[in-house]
């Protein structure tokens, strides 16, 4: 599915089901579960003893990672597709000048 589809696809249920909320909510929002993404990490490695291996809620949790942000996007109307597409652009600009993709020197 185009990424643009799965934002609207995310706006007509927020829409639906009327949680909307502003700005601000959606952001903590996404931190919160980037918050819980890592703590599977956690699990999953025994806080660092043992190699990553996904555990069994890691894609939901990747997917309210991901519906969150999408969530996030809509409140502030920003086509997702376009911005990694310019994203992807300044990452290879990088790479192709001085080798990676880091803003740092």
């Amino acid at each position: 599915m185009e990424l643009r589809k799965l934002q609207n696809l995310v706006a007509d249920f927020v829409e639906r089901t009327g949680i909307d909320t502003g700005e601000p909510l959606r952001m903590l929002d996404v931190v919160s579960e980037v918050g819980e993404l890592a703590k599977e990490i956690l699990k999953s490695t025994e806080y660092g003893k043992k190699p990553f291996r996904p555990t069994a809620a890691w894609n939901d949790e990747l997917g309210d990672v991901m519906f969150s942000l999408i969530c996030l996007a809509n409140r502030t109307n920003v086509d997702l597709e376009a911005a990694v597409l310019q994203v992807l652009k300044k990452y290879r600009h990088r790479v192709e000048s001085k080798g990676d993709v880091g803003s740092g020197n």
